[in-house]
């Protein structure tokens, strides 16, 4: 089973080059982030038509996070557990043929100090209560999204430019760790340990022709679901397209459960 993440920066703005990703790709399961629109305005049919099974959990403008699956969504999640007051839509989580994923959209932090910061350590705290309650079960758990935290350095084209910002910040890593320590793989970099790999190319400052790139998205394995690793990766290409999203999709490929 082929499991992505992909931040879409819009639906509206961003459903062709979605469907013509979704046709070439081939994935099972998609988590999307920020998705800008209530449910209401979410394009199901879009996908439906193509046989795809969608849940949302929408917000105007703002945020939002999209389930697309190729085998029924159940037992949905809406919201991150552990806030009933919170009211930003960060969090979709379902399961899917026997593995359960947790699509999530962290927040920025920006700026910092401040509220959106202190925001986001509260949010990341409420995530490692959420993410050690899934690993109770012992099993298949894919923590997916775009979690807007580089995990080190290695992980930031310009490491001075970003040092004093929110996804950078040792509050943020230190808060990224603890979730990774409770016996998580991180896909991408157990798949590419040394290579230098980003997710994301702001639209400014001429980023994506400089390579000045983040890697912010990611997927997290339980230690069941890390057993089904067979492949994992990010597709970079397609950020060069027109009206491309400021992120790029990626995955990580499962091997069937046995039994």
């Amino acid at each position: 089973m082929k499991l992505a993440t992909f931040n879409i920066n819009g639906i509206a703005a961003r459903l062709p080059r979605l469907l013509e990703w979704l046709e070439t790709a081939q994935p099972d399961v998609v988590g999307l982030q920020e998705i800008k629109c209530e449910d209401s305005r979410f394009p199901r049919a879009a996908f439906e038509d193509l046989g795809w099974h969608v849940e949302t959990h929408g917000q105007k403008g703002f945020n939002g996070v999209a389930l697309l699956s190729r085998h029924p969504l159940v037992d949905v999640v809406r919201g991150l557990p552990g806030d009933p007051d919170d009211e930003q839509a960060r969090f979709i989580e379902a399961s899917v043929a026997g593995i359960r994923i947790a699509n999530l959209y962290l927040p920025n932090g920006n700026p910092q100090p401040g509220p959106k910061f202190t925001y986001k350590l509260e949010w990341m705290d409420r995530l490692a209560g959420r993410a050690m309650a899934l690993l109770e079960d012992e099993a298949p758990v894919v923590l997916a999204g775009d979690w807007n935290v580089c995990p080190t350095d290695a992980d930031v084209a310009r490491p001075d430019m970003m040092a004093d910002d929110a996804l950078c910040r040792p509050e943020s890593r230190a808060a990224f760790r603890r979730i990774l320590t409770q016996g998580w793989t991180e896909a991408i970099r157990a798949r590419y340990p040394t290579q230098t790999l980003y997710t994301f190319w702001d639209y400014q400052a001429g980023a994506w022709a400089k390579n000045w790139g983040l890697r912010i998205d990611h997927l997290l394995l339980s230690p069941a679901a890390a057993d089904l690793m067979v492949d994992a990766g990010i597709d970079r290409d397609i950020r060069a397209r027109e009206k491309a999203s400021d992120h790029v999709p990626v995955w990580v490929e499962l091997a069937p459960q046995a039994g």
